[in-house]
């Protein structure tokens, strides 16, 4: 099973047209219930979140015949069809509303994110920002770029390898359990800088773009890391779980750290890792 620049470009146009129709709408105007909790009050889901992925589960089975929809809203009602994730010929793992929290909030830092795997490989990712309406794409072996409305494409590019008091960070402590958490953040003022953005997809995009060195995240459900993995490995990247092992998107725990290359890598971990 092959995945093409061309099915990245209607997987593209499925992601726009759900921003526009049921997400856009939406924003800065969500009615009374329209924002509920799910495991706590960081954890959020609106109506946007849940009417997007019904129209983009509809439209990616529609288009794509056979092929297996895992999104998240429905997963967090059905947790087993993750299960699915490594033996589907062609899945998508959906993202209505990346940034949830930030969307529900009135800022501008969402997206909408699909990965697409082959038997539990990932092969494409795209990431749609409906506010700057454009896409950032990846597929396996073909490179990372953004393409905007008008066609103009900018190929993504990691940041140049630098020492770790010269890196710019972005580190993901939510998640992390004790002690590694107060050692990760006792270590962050190592970085040159650190944010978090409540945005995987807008962080993803960043490294790929070469406009910061480090990501570091604990929690890893597919439809948060998967395409901005592909992502940042297309622009050049290296990352890999805390002990060092491949990332892959049946893989949910041991944390993830992506660098611009395997010795930046290294001196990453070790300098947010190790006491």
């Amino acid at each position: 099973m092959s995945f093409s620049l061309r099915d990245a470009r209607t997987v593209a146009a499925i992601l726009a047209d759900a921003a526009r129709a049921e997400i856009l709408p939406r924003f800065r105007n969500l009615a009374d219930g329209a924002v509920r909790q799910k495991s706590s009050a960081i954890d959020l889901v609106t109506d946007a979140d849940e009417a997007a992925e019904r129209q983009i589960a509809a439209e990616l089975l529609r288009a794509f015949p056979g092929s297996v929809v895992i999104g998240e809203e429905a997963a967090s009602q059905d947790p087993a069809m993750l299960d699915r994730l490594g033996d589907a010929d062609l899945a998508f793992i959906v993202d209505p509303v990346d940034g949830t929290k930030n969307f529900a909030s009135g800022l501008t830092l969402f997206a909408v994110m699909a990965a697409v795997t082959v038997r539990g490989e990932v092969v494409g990712g795209v990431i749609h920002d409906p506010v700057g309406r454009d896409w950032a794409m990846a597929i396996r072996g073909e490179g990372a770029f953004i393409e905007r409305e008008d066609g103009r494409r900018t190929d993504l590019s990691v940041a140049a390898p630098v020492p770790l008091s010269q890196m710019e960070g972005i580190i993901g402590t939510t998640y992390l359990p004790e002690p590694l958490r107060g050692t990760v953040c006792g270590n962050m003022p190592r970085l040159a800088s650190n944010a978090y953005y409540r945005c995987a997809a807008h962080e993803y995009r960043m490294a790929a773009g070469g406009h910061c060195h480090i990501l570091l995240y604990n929690k890893l459900m597919p439809w948060d890391h998967a395409a901005g993995w592909l992502l940042h490995r297309e622009a050049g990247g290296h990352a890999a779980h805390f002990d060092g092992r491949p990332y892959r998107p049946t893989q949910r725990t041991g944390g993830l750290i992506c660098a611009p290359n395997a010795e930046s890598w290294e001196v990453a971990r070790a300098g947010l890792l190790e006491r």
